[in-house]
């Protein structure tokens, strides 16, 4: 088997059910920045230690709702694997735990300090550029969408977001506070 099929040169790909859409379509554009995500944190488990199975595992989850992204829901709902509400529970409680090791924020902080921090904090903001792929896509598409992956992607950017300042209390490398800078040089 190729891994080219020369079916999408015209621009057009295929989703689960054989239906055909542009490569530009909200579902299309949604699932793909799932994607982007994921491979982000595959770049993010390949610098770390402590991290690795906990990125690796939610690789896996977001690998599902790509998948759960790229079927509407008239096609395979009870075929292809669908992202639950108890992923999204398993996030907040991750969420939590993470925090309890963390000191409280007492300012806004600026992506960055270790490069594994640096790492989450990109792909949190392709999370969350996902995100809003997806409310476009709920909107257009209500009926076909399911909610879930949209309140699943809403709490893994918090996770990430908690992910990177664990990285840098790993490393003792503080957070880098936000200063307001009233004047530009």
């Amino acid at each position: 088997m190729r891994i080219y099929t020369r079916t999408g040169d015209t621009g057009e790909t295929g989703l689960y059910g054989g239906a055909r859409t542009t490569k530009d379509a909200l579902r299309v554009e949604a699932y793909g920045t799932v994607d982007e995500a994921n491979a982000l944190l595959g770049v993010a488990a390949s610098v770390s230690s402590a991290l690795t199975e906990p990125l690796k595992a939610l690789q896996s989850t977001l690998f599902v709702l790509g998948g759960d992204l790229a079927t509407p829901l008239s096609v395979g709902q009870d075929r292809v694997p669908r992202v639950t509400p108890a992923h999204t529970a398993q996030l907040e409680a991750q969420i939590d735990v993470a925090e309890e090791t963390l000191p409280p924020l007492q300012s806004f902080i600026l992506p960055g300090g270790t490069t594994l921090a640096a790492q989450l904090h990109v792909a949190r903001a392709v999370v969350r550029r996902a995100e809003r792929a997806v409310v476009s896509l709920c909107r257009a598409e209500p009926e076909e969408t399911s909610a879930e992956p949209l309140r699943y992607l809403n709490r893994l950017a918090d996770l990430l977001f908690v992910l990177a300042r664990v990285a840098n209390q790993q490393e003792n490398t503080p957070d880098i506070p936000w200063t307001r800078n009233t004047t530009i040089s």
